[in-house]
């Protein structure tokens, strides 16, 4: 199981993983942030990058907040990072 803090931009031209924000994933998506619409959007993007079902990844707290807390089972912090931000298990360890 791995628990990630995402720091989302809404209203962004396409969705993407743009870096890191503070230690957390920074992810723009072009979804709005009413509604649950930037949750939803955030959901299926992820679901989409790691290749996973989206129940497997739930929304801890945030809800309402930019900054958020995802848990997603089945998977390592380590993996879902290095998917994410495109860096190799070795480059990841070495910067934690």
């Amino acid at each position: 199981m791995a628990i990630l803090r995402v720091h989302i931009v809404p209203n962004a031209k396409i969705d993407n993983v743009v870096g890191e924000h503070g230690g957390a994933i920074k992810i723009k998506l072009r979804a709005r942030a009413v509604e649950g619409q930037a949750n939803a959007a955030l959901r299926c993007f992820l679901a989409d990058q790691l290749n996973i079902s989206q129940r497997a990844i739930i929304l801890e707290h945030g809800q309402r907040s930019r900054d958020k807390v995802i848990r997603i089972d089945g998977m390592s912090e380590k993996d879902v990072r290095c998917r994410l931000l495109g860096t190799s298990r070795n480059e990841w360890t070495a910067t934690w």
